[in-house]
């Protein structure tokens, strides 16, 4: 076990795939000789190759396009969008040419590509690079979309994501890439190599797509979460003394349903925690099936705490971004104390 930031642990999956296998290239802005905006490519270039890692023009249509014909031609590549922010031109080459090319080839081809993008705030970005556009993806059949938490997560669900025959969204929670983030923005930055999460095996492994995890045992109160959130639900339960279950989800779809029921139960309250915007937020969807499925051990209604119904504010950042006051305020109120 070496520890890692989450960085390191994305760097170490593209290593590991692409010495494993040939068909695997990556790209996009800036990816080839500076080795990514956040250096999560460094150093593929020099081991691998300019044709095997190379950076690609300013166009996010022109990268997810020509990833497309890559992919139903027999490689499997893995592109970074810059920002998640930057996603907008390449959309529709992501929902009408990727995702549905396995559905309308009648399985003929099929687009085994990943998606990488920074995604969320709480790092000074304004509204331009702090977004969280994961419902944009949900929506849309014949795609996954996978948000890790955490460096070990992150390395075996990227290894997964590359290994997967359709195509993945891999968005990587940006205040993250260099350790945990309690929510409480004048606090003193952490790393990764202090926390046991940081420990990230050498080699290949997989953490499996649809596969959500117990990040903190409690009996009182589920929180569903999923990236950066992971943390501050952390914080909100140790500062506020309630005995809150934690479920990370780490990927949206497909989703592990029969986790999310199962804490649910168990606890009898629900909190749903994200950061983008409510409004048909992925929340949305989390509360629904909270309701279809534990109506009748539901003992409050099922809350969301998620970021403001705005564009993504610079000089309010913090009014914005779901602390963890917000988060033992929603979890009181359900409680009734």
């Amino acid at each position: 076990m070496t520890r890692f930031s989450m960085v390191d642990a994305i760097n170490q999956a593209h290593r590991v795939a692409m010495a494993a296998d040939p068909t695997v290239i990556a790209f996009g802005e800036d990816v080839g000789f500076y080795g990514g905006v956040f250096r999560c490519t460094q150093g593929l270039q020099e081991e691998f190759g300019v044709t095997r890692c190379f950076d690609a023009p300013i166009s996010e249509a022109g990268i997810v396009g020509a990833a497309i014909g890559m992919a139903a031609n027999g490689l499997r590549p893995v592109v970074e969008i810059q920002f998640a922010d930057y996603m907008y031109p390449a959309y529709d080459q992501i929902v009408s040419e990727a995702a549905r090319l396995r559905h309308r080839s009648a399985g003929d081809f099929t687009a085994p590509l990943t998606i990488r993008m920074p995604t969320g705030g709480g790092i000074f970005g304004g509204q331009t690079h702090s977004q969280s556009p994961e419902a944009l993806f949900t929506h849309v059949a014949g795609i996954k979309t996978v948000v890790p938490s955490n460096p070990y997560d992150a390395k075996g669900l990227l290894l997964a994501s590359i290994e997967d025959n359709d195509p993945v969204i891999f968005l990587e929670p940006k205040r993250l890439y260099n350790g945990p983030f309690n929510g409480h923005h004048d606090a003193k930055m952490q790393s990764w190599k202090k926390h046991p999460l940081g420990e990230v095996p050498d080699g290949h492994y997989t953490v499996p797509l649809g596969k959500a995890a117990t990040f903190r045992e409690g009996s009182e109160i589920t929180i569903l979460a999923y990236g950066t959130m992971v943390f501050v639900a952390e914080t909100a339960a140790n500062e506020s003394g309630i005995d809150a279950e934690i479920i990370d989800l780490r990927t949206l779809v497909p989703l592990d349903v029969p986790a999310i029921v199962e804490s649910v139960k168990k606890t009898g309250r629900c909190i749903v925690l994200h950061e983008a915007t409510l409004t048909s937020g992925f929340g949305a969807e989390l509360a629904a099936i909270v309701q279809q499925e534990c109506f009748f051990h539901l003992e409050a209604p099922v809350r969301r705490v998620t970021g403001w119904d705005t564009p993504y504010p610079h000089a309010q950042e913090w009014d914005y971004f779901p602390g963890p006051d917000r988060v033992a305020r929603a979890m009181r109120d359900t409680l009734d104390i």
